[in-house]
């Protein structure tokens, strides 16, 4: 006897289900390793060129005599520095003493800056008076509040911090400003509709959305605090704050030491690169990656 079940008819529903399905799992698919040889020939391979050649060029203008040794001295005096201050013990210190500083006073420009940004997208009257100020003082150079803030604050680790935030505040509220303005209201009235309002919309809608952009800002706050702690730690240096990058590189330049001078440049340099491809390359690697956009992130 013929059965009579039938086998379930498809429905348009249905089919957009598991289209949406095949589609998520595309996106959320691993994503192949990349093979040793193509990461040293893409990766590692551009930077060591680059710095070889800035070498190399160094040397030759060195060797061509350009410029006077105590202007221009060679690499390899240059190199006895730095290792001068490794010898002595003192290298790690003073890269600490700075970089302590400067990540504390990011935190704390992180969290002054994050819901100032918040508050300013979403209140318009507080934007109308709040928007161009912000606008002006991420413009206005780092090293004009560090007269301001000795005066005020004296020649202490308060006025290093205050010089911190005002150059990295800015930069965050803006960025999750601009962040916020780029999200499509359609996310909004989505998240509405399942019951996120409020704080809700904010945490689980906004914030999420606008991520990319406020990370950006973060980079470009973590920055101008790297830079406006320097620009502190060079005019208002003195023997209570400790031994910074900022001290050193004024003390080399006092003693008319070329080749510290150079180092001192040359750490505050690095210092900025290695807390980039540290902290905020993997970060936007991942974001990058949740979002199906990893291959700009390679």
């Amino acid at each position: 006897m013929a059965s009579t079940d039938t086998p379930p008819q498809a429905t348009p529903e249905g089919d957009l289900a598991g289209l949406g399905a095949g589609l998520d799992a595309l996106d959320t698919a691993p994503p192949d390793h990349t093979p040793l040889r193509q990461v040293l020939l893409h990766k590692v391979l551009p930077p060591v060129a680059a710095v070889a050649l800035v070498l190399a060029t160094w040397k030759l203008l060195v060797l061509a005599g350009v410029a006077d040794d105590y202007k221009l001295p060679d690499p390899t005096a240059v190199w006895r520095s730095l290792r001068e201050l490794w010898l002595q013990g003192t290298l790690f210190d003073i890269i600490w003493t700075s970089l302590s500083r400067g990540l504390l006073g990011f935190l704390a420009a992180l969290a002054l800056g994050t819901p100032l940004g918040l508050l300013i997208a979403r209140l318009p009257l507080l934007r109308a008076a709040l928007g161009p100020l912000l606008s002006g003082l991420q413009s206005l150079p780092s090293v004009a509040w560090v007269p301001a803030a000795v005066i005020w604050l004296g020649i202490t680790d308060t006025a290093m911090y205050a010089v911190i935030l005002l150059g990295a505040v800015p930069s965050i509220a803006n960025g999750l400003v601009s962040g916020i303005d780029q999200v499509p209201p359609l996310y909004l009235r989505a998240g509405h509709t399942m019951g996120a309002t409020g704080l809700r919309a904010t945490r689980h809608v906004l914030l999420p959305a606008a991520l990319p952009t406020y990370i950006a800002g973060l980079k470009q706050g973590w920055a101008f605090s790297w830079r406006s702690l320097m620009a502190a730690e060079l005019i208002a240096s003195s023997p209570e704050l400790g031994l910074g990058l900022g001290q050193y590189l004024d003390n080399a330049r006092t003693d008319s030491d070329m080749p510290a001078v150079l180092a001192g440049i040359i750490l505050i340099l690095l210092v900025g690169i290695a807390i980039d491809l540290i902290v905020f390359s993997p970060l936007e690697r991942r974001v990058l990656r949740a979002r199906g956009l990893l291959a700009g992130a390679n």
